[in-house]
This record gives C-alpha cells, sequence and structure tokens, in this order.
C-alpha cells in the first residue's frame, strides 16, 4: 500500500466517523488524536501481522526482553517517524485545519517506567525492530505508573498517575493467550512411570492477560512486539454469594487482590504487605511470560531440547530473575526433563544484565515469606543452591568461607543476583568501568567462578528519539552536512567532526539552541510564571533522585553563589539557568528532602532583585519522556555527578552528548567512555578518580566534619540549613546536614565541593569563548553515534543472544 496526501486525509475522516460519528471540524483534539493513533496502528497492522507470521517460520532464535519497566514514553510522534509518513501526516492534516504538533502534544506519558532502566528498556525495542531482529518486551501492563508529581510549598506531593483513564489506543488485549499464575498452595510429590513428579495443589489463581503493542522498526517492514500482563480474577469479578448476602466489602476483596498485583509500579516495599506485593509481581510477569514464550515454541514442531536454540530471554536487572527456577520448573514438572538436561537448557537460554553495585538494589527476599508464596519455586532454588555450592567446593576445595558468601540462600534470604548468575550463560555490565568493578569487586567470587561468562554492554540511546525526533532542527541540519546515512548508521555521526571549526555550521547550531532555549523558557513562564534568559547558560541536572547522584552537591554550590553575589553584587559571572527535574521514591525521605532544598533555594534566588539577575533555579515538576523531549535539546550544560564507582552507566549523559551540551562530570559509569570518544577538551571533568574512591571504601579515612571544619564556604552553606537563612524551620533540613557531617558523608559530597566549584569556573570561562564552545558542541555531536542502541544491540545479538536479522517480506 502507498500512501499519498489524500489517501491519509480520506482515511482519518473516516476514521473519526466510525470511532465518533462525528465531523472532523466538531472533533476535540483528545478524538483526533485517538482517532490518527487509531489509524497509524491500523497501517501498521499488515507489517504486524507479516512479522509475526514469518516469525513463526523461520527458525531463527527469537529474543525476550523481560523488564519490569518500559518507559516508552508518547508513541505517535515516533510510530509516524518510523513508518516514514509523519511529513504526509502533516499536510493531510494541515488542509484539515488540524495542527500536529498539537495532536502529538495530547498523548500521554506510558506510566511503564520510572527512570534510566525502563527508558533503556524502550530503547532497546525500538533498535532491535529497526535492526530487524526478532526482539519482544515483556512486562506488566500497570493500571498507574509510578506517580504524577506535584510540588506544593516546595514539597514533592504525589498523586495516582492514572495513564489509562481513557484507555491505550495502542494496545491491543489477546484475551486468547491468557495465563494461570498459581501463587501459594502446598506441593504433593506423587510417583508417575518410575520418576517423581511435583504439583502445587490447593493455589490461588490468577489470570494473566497480555496486552500487545507493535514496535515499530525505522524505515522497514519489521513490527515486533511489547507484551504486557493485567492481573485478573479467574473467575467472576466478585463474590456473587458473599455480595447477595450483603458483604459488600467481602464481594469484593478477591477482585482487589488480585488486581493490585498489576495495580501500581514499584509498590512501597517498606512494609511486609508491599514486599509481598512486589514479589507477586516479579513472578506474576515472568511466570505469564514464559508460559507463552514455550507455548508458542511447541507450536514450531521443535523439540524442547532445543529449546536454547531458538528462543532467549533476557533478564533486564535482578527484578525478573525469578525466570531461573520458573523455566526449571516447567521443563522439570510439565516437561518431564531430568534436572541436568533442564539446567542446561535453562541456562543457555537466559542471560542477565546487571544495573547496579548498590547493594539496595541486589534484591533479596526473606525466606519464610517468598517460600509461602511460591513454595514450589522455593524448592527449586534450594536445589540449585545445594548443586552450586558443592561445584564451588570442587573448584575451591577447602574454602567454606567463599562457599557462604557465594551461597544464592544464606543469612534467612535469597539473593537473586546470585541466582540469575548462577542460572545464565551472560552476565554483562553496562559500562566498561561498571563491569570492571562488577568482576573485580562486586562480583569476584563469581568472576573467578564463571569467568567466561562475564562480558560488558555499554548502554546506548535511540538516535531516532533522542535526536531525529526530539530536535527536528539540527536533525536537518546534521543531514544537511553529511547526508542522511547517520540516521540508519549512527556511527556516521563522526563524519560531523571534520566541521567542527566551520564558521556557517557553528552559527546555525548556535541559533538552533537558542530557538530550543526559546522553547523552554516559554514552558517555563506558562507553567510557574518564571522568566528566564534563554541568553544564559541552561545548566541542567534531570534524572532520579537519589542520593549517590548528587542532587546535593549541585544544590550546595548553586547556595555558595547565591553567597558569592550577595557579598560582591557586581561578580563577574555569566547569567546561568540551573534546571533540576527529578521523582523521589515515596519512603526516601532524604530525597524528598531535598526536593524541598532545592525549590526553597529557588524560591530564596528567583525573587532577589540582584540574585536572580545573575542566576535562577527552576524545579520541572513531573520529570517524564515527554518533558525531557523538550529539555536535552536546549542544554548547554549536563550535569553528570555522581559519585565516581556508583553509577552504573547512566543514559541521561549520552542524550544531552548527541544534542550537543558540555557534559560536567566525574569518571562514573559511561562518563568515561565518553572521555574516551570527545578527549579532555570536550568535557569538563572534577571529583575524585576510582583509585581514590576505592582507598575510602576499603579503607576508611575521610572525614566530612574535618572538610567541614577547614573550608569556610562549606561550613556557611551548611550552616544555612538550620540557622534560618532559608526562611523556613531550623528543622527542615537537619536530617540532610547531619547526613553530610555526623553520618560522614557517605557520598563524598563534601570532598568532591571544592573540585566542583573550580569546574564550574571552568565552564563559566569556556563559555565565553563561544566559538570555542561551539567547537566543542559539534565534537560531542559527531562522537555520540558509538552511543546509539543500535551499536549496543548489534553486540548483544552477535556476543549474547546469537540471532540475526530477518528481513520482512
Amino acid at each position: 500500500m502507498t500512501l499519498t496526501k489524500d489517501k491519509i486525509k480520506e482515511d482519518f475522516i473516516n476514521k473519526t466517523t466510525s470511532l465518533f460519528a462525528q465531523d472532523v471540524s466538531e472533533c476535540s483534539n483528545s478524538y483526533k488524536y485517538l482517532a490518527l493513533a487509531s489509524l497509524v496502528k491500523d497501517y501498521a497492522a499488515q507489517n504486524w501481522l507479516k512479522t509475526n507470521k514469518q516469525y513463526a517460520e523461520t527458525s531463527e532464535k527469537q529474543v525476550y526482553y523481560f523488564s519490569m519497566e518500559f518507559l516508552i514514553g508518547r508513541l505517535l510522534q515516533s510510530n509516524l517517524i518510523n513508518l516514514g509518513i509523519r511529513d504526509l501526516c502533516e499536510e493531510a492534516l494541515k488542509e484539515l485545519n488540524i495542527n500536529l504538533r498539537e495532536l502529538e502534544e495530547t498523548e500521554v506519558d506510558a506510566g511503564l517506567g520510572n527512570g534510566g532502566l525502563g527508558r533503556l528498556a524502550a530503547c532497546f525495542l525500538d533498535s532491535m525492530a529497526s535492526l530487524e531482529l526478532p526482539g519482544h518486551g515483556n512486562g506488566i501492563r500497570y493500571n498507574y505508573g509510578l506517580f504524577e508529581q506535584k510540588i506544593v510549598n516546595g514539597y514533592q506531593v504525589e498523586i495516582p498517575d492514572n495513564w489509562l483513564k481513557d484507555g491505550n489506543i495502542w494496545e491491543t488485549r489477546k484475551d486468547d493467550k491468557s495465563v494461570i499464575v498459581k501463587f501459594y498452595g502446598t506441593v504433593k510429590t506423587i510417583e508417575k512411570k518410575g520418576r517423581l513428579n511435583f504439583e502445587l495443589q490447593d493455589y490461588e489463581a490468577v489470570r494473566a492477560v497480555p496486552y500487545d503493542t507493535p514496535i515499530i522498526g525505522y524505515n522497514n517492514k519489521t513490527v515486533n512486539t511489547l507484551r504486557l500482563w493485567s492481573s485478573e480474577p479467574v473467575h467472576s469479578d466478585f463474590d456473587l454469594y458473599e455480595f447477595s448476602k450483603g458483604d459488600y466489602v467481602k464481594a469484593q476483596e478477591y477482585k482487589a487482590d488480585i488486581q493490585a498485583i498489576s495495580q501500581v509500579l514499584y509498590p512501597d516495599d517498606s512494609t511486609e504487605k508491599g514486599k509481598l506485593l512486589r514479589l507477586k509481581q516479579q513472578y506474576f510477569f515472568v511466570c505469564a511470560g514464559i508460559h507463552s514464550i514455550i507455548k508458542r515454541f511447541k507450536k514450531s514442531g521443535h523439540s524442547i531440547f532445543d529449546l536454547d536454540k531458538h528462543v532467549q530471554i533476557h533478564i533486564n536487572d535482578t527484578h525478573p530473575s525469578v525466570a531461573v527456577a520458573e523455566l526449571m520448573r516447567i521443563l522439570i514438572d510439565e516437561e518431564e526433563l531430568n534436572w541436568d538436561d533442564a539446567f542446561r537448557i535453562t541456562v543457555n537460554t537466559l542471560a542477565y544484565t546487571n544495573h547496579t553495585i548498590l547493594s539496595e538494589a541486589l534484591e533479596k527476599w526473606p525466606i519464610d515469606l517468598f517460600k509461602n508464596l511460591l513454595p514450589r519455586i522455593y524448592m527449586i532454588i534450594e536445589e540449585i543452591n545445594r548443586r552450586f555450592c558443592e561445584d564451588i567446593r570442587r573448584k575451591f576445595p577447602n574454602d567454606e568461607e567463599k562457599v557462604r558468601r557465594m551461597s544464592i540462600i544464606n543469612d534467612g534470604v535469597i539473593k537473586m543476583a546470585y541466582l540469575a548468575i548462577v542460572g545464565s550463560h551472560s552476565i554483562n555490565g553496562v559500562a566498561k568501568l561498571h563491569t570492571d568493578i562488577l568482576k573485580h569487586r562486586e562480583l569476584k567470587d563469581f568472576y573467578d567462578m564463571y569467568t567466561l561468562r562475564f562480558n560488558n554492554k555499554t548502554n546506548g540511546i535511540t538516535h531516532r528519539r533522542w535526536l531525529l525526533q526530539a530536535n527536528p532542527e539540527l536533525s536537518s541540519l546534521i543531514t544537511d552536512t553529511i547526508g542522511e546515512d547517520w540516521i540508519k548508521n549512527p556511527k556516521e555521526l563522526s563524519k560531523l567532526r571534520k566541521f567542527s571549526t566551520d564558521t556557517e555550521l557553528k552559527n546555525r547550531i548556535e541559533k538552533i539552541k537558542f530557538n530550543n532555549k526559546l522553547l523552554l523558557a516559554r514552558y517555563v513562564k506558562d507553567k510557574y510564571d518564571i522568566l528566564i534568559d534563554p541568553n544564559s547558560i541552561f545548566d541542567i541536572q534531570v534524572k532520579r533522585l537519589h542520593a549517590y547522584k548528587r542532587q546535593v552537591l549541585n544544590i550546595l554550590h548553586i547556595m555558595y553563589l547565591y553567597n558569592t553575589i550577595k557579598e560582591n553584587p557586581n561578580l563577574d559571572l555569566t547569567p546561568r539557568t540551573f534546571f533540576f527535574g527529578a521523582k523521589a521514591s515515596p519512603s526516601y525521605h532524604l530525597a524528598k528532602e531535598t526536593i524541598k532544598l532545592i525549590n526553597t533555594v529557588a524560591t530564596l534566588i528567583n525573587n532577589d532583585p540582584v540574585v536572580s539577575k545573575k542566576i535562577k533555579v527552576i524545579f520541572l515538576e513531573n520529570y517524564r519522556v515527554s518533558l525531557a523531549e523538550k529539555v536535552i535539546p536546549c542544554a548547554d550544560v549536563s550535569e553528570q555527578i555522581s559519585t565516581t564507582t556508583f553509577e552504573a552507566s547512566g543514559t541521561g549523559n549520552m542524550k544531552f552528548m548527541m544534542n550537543g551540551a558540555i557534559t560536567l562530570a566525574t569518571l562514573d559509569g559511561a562518563n568515561v567512555e565518553i572521555y574516551d570518544a570527545v578527549g579532555t577538551d570536550n568535557m569538563v571533568l572534577f571529583g575524585m578518580d576510582v583509585h581514590e574512591v576505592t582507598q575510602y571504601l576499603n579503607f576508611g579515612g575521610y572525614s566530612s566534619r574535618r572538610i567541614y571544619n577547614e573550608d569556610n564556604r562549606l561550613r556557611k552553606v551548611l550552616d544555612q540549613l538550620i540557622d534560618g537563612s532559608l526562611n523556613v524551620s531550623p528543622y527542615e533540613f537537619e536530617n540532610l546536614r547531619n547526613s553530610l557531617l555526623d553520618m560522614n558523608d557517605e557520598y563524598f559530597v563534601l570532598k568532591d565541593f571544592n573540585s566542583y566549584v573550580k569546574a564550574q569556573e571552568k565552564i563559566d570561562l569556556l563559555y565565553r569563548d563561544h566559538k570555542k564552545w561551539l567547537e566543542m558542541c559539534i565534537i560531542n555531536i559527531a562522537e555520540s553515534g558509538i552511543f546509539s542502541s543500535d551499536n549496543t544491540i548489534k553486540e548483544y545479538a552477535i556476543d549474547i543472544w546469537n540471532t540475526n536479522p530477518v528481513r520482512i517480506k
């Protein structure tokens, strides 16, 4: 089918009529968006059908990416771009007096993720489809996202993110593909045909209903699938007998308990009930996903003994690591394989990506909780661990301390990361530094045990969304300069480097950046009624709020600048606007206190008639993908200031770099590889190196109190947290101050403060030489192509998954 402007216009009119029985001119923007999105889905449907059919007919290995999060953002614009029809649609709608951009802005961000983990998964799906790889996503269809963030009197307030209130036009419910997931119960041992079989009885059944979303490849015919599972009652929505007796509350309890599983992303796990719900979520989507995969595989006629030759399941972080035991359960209990065959197939089928070195993120489940909820799964993990411990003893005899350290079950908990490592053929880190830390520090015992399983795959971002879609003016300029091959082959961006001194290119890039800054300035004025100077340096730190990401270092420096300007109003300082955007976990009180501090300082500075002429501070409420698409293209400075060795990779650093921002960074995570790409002259570094941080972590010797006593600048800003200078209660930021002084500053904020101040001063000087600054911008854009997720996924496909592209006919 060849689409034309007139065909799109005709189809759009027909779609509004069939959906809403209204003339186009009478439809609201919401209805117009739904009609257009439905039409785009129709256009993709034929290729979606062809893709699934061809995958069923081919023997090429299918990849299934299991993740708790898929932060896909809005889909209308990206789908139009990938189908190659956005310009045609824009022209067709313009003739109907409809602004396509307004319809794109109408779409709600899908509440399916929170931070980098979920956005990475979304980028990977885009790249798999665009590279024609047979790869699909598997996760949970959350009724509510993490939360919608409101800032009230400077405090974060969480309200439900009811992103599905008007439905989701992109998804297709597949009732016939539903799966029964079993919780609780009793395991009975039954002898059949001379072998012991295990059967779960008296269990609680939950119906997992899949909702499929098409993942459209760029400029090809591939349409892969994101399958998300919704939890529903197996039987009636409520107990009719109890309802008839008048017990209305009890009648609804069954439905509420079941639906809670897919109700919200990351329920608070500070209570036993919250922990139980999180574990339910993880087993729910893993069980449903693996059952669906096995069912589809068996239709192909291949032997179950060849499962690993045709199926690859990738575990994105520790959340889906129960997949090891669930796949073993199916192979042993349902397919009746012996243990050795089942374990061989399981290990060869599964691969695991580790995303962190933080112990809080390496999930551990209390044995009693786990065993009660998943009794058969626990039995299998116990046996995996018993055999694994014997393997350790054979390889490292007379080292029971090593056995204790490496045991999957120990100290009353099950260590899920260890389970994922033992049950997978590949374990990868997500940046060179991160992988080295895993090998030689955090997971050294396992690296010694399984040396060949460990590898690095540096994270990536889809350049089609974060450059082509988010920054169309810059994308057009790049194409004018080096041609359009970079869109399909992002490493081609490197050709831009030879134009880094070209005056005309610099001038055009400067104009594009200014236009983008104007758009954000208008957004800030409309939303917050704050005027900001688009000629100022836009200094931006937007990411999940966590102490190791050190938003507090940023705001302490801003407080220092405030003090300096108050003392010297004529200070020669390039005007700067500091932007923050971050959500804090509802139970993470120190992070929420940091948000309050940022907003308190912002109020103080933005209302000061002298200081506000030099600097301003903006906290961007409810940071999300669609807001990131507005913010990233206008950044001058990208704040990547985590404590060295604590950030696994980062992907925001790549997005900012790709849009011409200069990275202000520690040599942490993928910042190391950005440095390798652009060199010391094209980014600004500060802070302790790996060796220094490691020395402190291993041997101690750090005293934040000593730094506080010796640095007058720091002593003043830290005292301002409690002396009333910020026009709030002296107890407001007491915990934050205590974390830096009494708790000895876990993430070395005070240690790196002086270096950070000098780096900020260097930024100021560099920006004044604007020709040089623009040259740095061009070099960053040129070298960013290596961080496209297309390159990352090619490495996964070759080194881990052993799968090849499938050209859809």
